[in-house]
């Protein structure tokens, strides 16, 4: 078995793991939802769009790293950099943009949910 064939065979293990992630994190999603609506928990469905969420996000980590080998070692052409570069863009762009949901806010202004969340904590309320 030369190198780049076993190469190969690692990437596709790497993609049926990143794939196995997402559909197995998927079915725990939807599992832990039907356990919220029944027992009537509130914000049962916000919590399965984050959790699918950072299912999805992880599956894509995972595939990225098999593209970026297979570029690497396997398939080193102009062609398959340029491909690999749509793809990263596109992940960046499903990134944030599923953050967004996850935390409704930019990545960036994280720190600006965190004063928000302590300024909720140490207010007194209007019981007091």
């Amino acid at each position: 078995m030369l190198y780049e064939d076993f190469v190969s065979v690692v990437v596709k293990v790497i993609e049926g793991v990143g794939a196995a992630i997402m559909v197995v994190g998927g079915l725990f999603a939807g599992a832990r939802y039907a356990q919220q609506v029944v027992a009537h928990a509130s914000e049962s469905y916000r919590q399965l769009r984050a959790n699918l969420g950072r299912v999805i996000l992880l599956g894509l980590e995972v595939l990225i790293i098999a593209d970026i080998i297979r570029t690497i070692v396997v398939d080193q052409s102009l062609q398959s950099v340029a491909v690999l570069g749509v793809i990263v863009s596109i992940r960046i762009v499903l990134s944030f943009s599923l953050e967004v949901e996850i935390d409704g806010a930019w990545p960036w202004n994280g720190w600006r949910l965190q004063l928000a969340e302590r300024a909720t904590k140490t207010t007194p309320s209007a019981d007091d």
